[in-house]
């Protein structure tokens, strides 16, 4: 989306903040938000939810610079927290940063892959992202919607890292260097249980049964012998 879009915010009252204010102003068409950044003060706003939509599933996503009207004021400022509601998925509540286009920020940045690895192709195995953004230092103007990573000569044994990300002189990576990005991993092999070894199991007794089994056997001998030395007692 481009640095031109606007988001116009109007100021609330100290007095129209709270739960029911906020279902009101929802209610209303309206979400509550808050502006804040650049050594000035904190200012709680009224946004519309579209237009912040609309910025979060653009390409930039939330890493989108734009023009916000609070009043007479207009400033540089981006989304950086927002809340969906759990079961309806509707906006609640958004936080967005004055921004200083001369002065350096930290931002996440999604990573993609890009190409068909030579592992997956040519040696059955499977592409696993591990690492799906990273966190890097740059201009506002700066920031790019996503990093690209061509994964097509990557194969078993191989590693990308943070370090092996492409990246210009303006970008400063955050993430460890060292942390694993993609690589092959094999395909597990399902063992499944055919029917004949699902019958041997099945004809094999369970060895608790052989067990009580033989010890009944047993007790019922004791008490076969035990029977005639009662017997000549007796008759002494």
């Amino acid at each position: 989306m481009p640095t031109e879009t606007k988001i116009e915010a109007r100021p609330r009252a100290a007095e129209s903040r709270g739960k029911n204010e906020a279902r009101r102003l929802r209610r209303s068409g309206a979400i509550p938000a808050v502006v804040y950044g650049a050594k000035k003060a904190t200012v709680a706003v009224a946004v519309d939810p579209k237009a912040i939509t609309q910025i979060l599933h653009s390409d930039a996503g939330h890493n989108t610079i734009f023009e916000l009207a609070v009043g007479a004021e207009t400033t540089k400022a981006m989304i950086v927290d927002w809340q969906y509601e759990p079961v309806k998925g509707a906006l609640l509540h958004v936080d967005l940063k004055r921004i200083a286009m001369d002065e350096r920020l930290k931002v996440k940045v999604p990573i993609v892959l890009q190409g068909e690895a030579a592992g997956v192709k040519q040696q059955g195995g499977i592409l696993e992202q591990i690492l799906r953004e990273v966190e890097l230092e740059c201009l506002p103007g700066d920031i790019p919607s996503h990093i690209d990573v061509d994964v097509s000569e990557l194969v078993f044994g191989q590693v990308i890292r943070v370090s092996d990300l492409p990246h210009g002189e303006r970008l400063r990576f955050l993430t460890d260097a060292n942390q694993a990005v993609a690589h092959i991993v094999a395909v597990k092999e399902e063992v499944v249980a055919t029917p004949e070894a699902a019958l041997e199991v099945a004809a094999e007794p369970a060895e608790p049964e052989v067990i009580k089994k033989g010890k009944q056997e047993v007790e019922g001998e004791a008490e076969a012998e035990a029977a005639p030395k009662t017997e000549k007692k007796e008759k002494k």
